[in-house]
């Protein structure tokens, strides 16, 4: 290949370089933190409510029991 046509090639890969480095200095939309995003994806959602309720209830399985506490 030419040293001219090498030339042109790279001066083509500058330009887009520079082009997708102005893209990336763009603001995204997207939120400040992963949490902010989710949140609320699962409200008034009964499958999740239960997941919760069960999750509580093995955790709380766990837990030592203390010695004046019935079954």
């Amino acid at each position: 290949m030419s040293t001219s046509a090498l030339e042109r090639r790279v001066a083509a890969l500058e330009r887009e370089v520079e082009r997708l480095k102005a893209e990336r200095r763009v603001p995204s939309q997207q939120p400040a933190s992963w949490w902010i995003e989710t949140a609320g994806r699962f409200a008034n959602d009964p499958v999740f409510d239960e997941i919760v309720r069960l999750g509580a209830a093995y955790r709380k399985s766990l837990r030592p029991r203390s010695r004046g506490t019935s079954p």
